[in-house]
């Protein structure tokens, strides 16, 4: 695998190191001791599958809190995404900072997503899988989301969404959320 890490600390983009001949070709999507040598969470405990049946269909932007905080490897297996991070790490350097990185069923790329990360993404075909493992168990009330058009994070979504849902759209604020916390 090729490990080539994001402007956003701990994040990283890892393609597939193809051994290719006349069938086709070989590749490793995960090796324990790969990640370890990266210093990577390597205690993938569930895998989720996403099907979405329409381009500019929108998930996100998600995160499960501390003790539940979760570290994902999201794949896209059918179709193509335009997978978004933004970093939410208060002490990082990188806070409230993106990255989007284009996940297609053809390109075999992966993102590795930390904990104190949100994620979400467009789909940018009809009828695209998305797999993720992460490495804690759902828990409902370490569920957080922030607005995907939240001006804090200023992301440059590639299309305009079409199919949002209910829950994803009224997000709150980073803002707001900050004003309720007292947290910036």
């Amino acid at each position: 695998m090729i490990f080539t890490e994001t402007k956003l600390k701990g994040a990283y983009i890892i393609d597939i190191k193809k051994l290719e001949d006349d069938r086709g070709f070989f590749g490793r999507a995960y090796c324990q001791k790969e990640f370890e040598e990266y210093g990577l969470n390597t205690n993938l405990v569930q895998a989720n599958v996403s099907f979405n049946k329409k381009k500019a269909t929108l998930r996100g932007m998600h995160m499960q809190l501390a003790p539940h905080a979760e570290t994902k490897l999201v794949r896209c297996t059918r179709g193509a995404i335009y997978d978004v991070i933004v970093d939410l790490r208060p002490d990082s350097e990188t806070y409230k900072q993106w990255i989007g990185v284009e996940l297609t069923a053809d390109n075999y790329r992966m993102l590795y997503v930390p904990e104190g990360f949100a994620h979400g993404y467009i789909t940018l075909e009809d009828n695209t899988d998305v797999t993720y493992q992460v490495t804690a168990f759902y828990e409902a009330s370490a569920e957080r989301g922030h607005r995907w058009d939240d001006p804090a994070f200023n992301i440059q979504w590639p299309l305009e969404p079409q199919l949002i849902s209910e829950k994803d759209r009224n997000h709150p604020l980073l803002e707001a959320v900050a004003e309720q916390t007292g947290v910036s």
